[in-house]
């Protein structure tokens, strides 16, 4: 992080800020975050062929279409994802996902996530903690 002037003069990092200033202004903005709900997948962020979605407590639909990939972050999402996902990355915590289709990696580095795809062959990457993984 780059040095910035405080009000008063001193030079400060972040690292000069107490742990508990940080943690309290990610705990106003982490529930804004969501802020929302039931979205339907309105709003959510693709970059070319990717879909990012990074939220938390939100019940959502994602459409993937004809091959696109699906990057997950954020924690407490129930996702149902239609189309066919050329691969799925998840990096939350306690989400649930029910895709309908994937075919190429599906990679989960979260905790306690439920990823579940009904069809697809895909190269299963397990690198978290409590994830069920299922096909079916």
């Amino acid at each position: 992080a780059t040095n910035s002037r405080c009000p008063w003069g001193k030079k400060m990092s972040m690292s000069a800020y107490s742990p508990a200033v940080l943690l309290a202004a990610l705990a106003v903005s982490v529930p804004l975050a969501g802020c929302g709900s039931d979205d339907e997948g309105a709003g959510v962020p693709a970059v070319g062929s990717t879909i990012n979605y990074g939220s938390f407590g939100t019940t959502a639909d994602i459409d993937c279409g004809r091959g696109k990939s699906l990057n997950v972050a954020g924690s407490n999402n129930t996702l149902t994802v239609r189309g066919s996902c050329a691969s799925v990355s998840v990096g939350g915590a306690d989400n649930t996902i029910l895709a309908e289709r994937i075919d190429g990696v599906l990679a989960v580095a979260g905790l306690n996530n439920i990823v579940s795809y009904q069809l697809g062959e895909p190269t299963v990457d397990d690198e978290g903690t409590g994830n069920r993984i299922t096909r079916g």
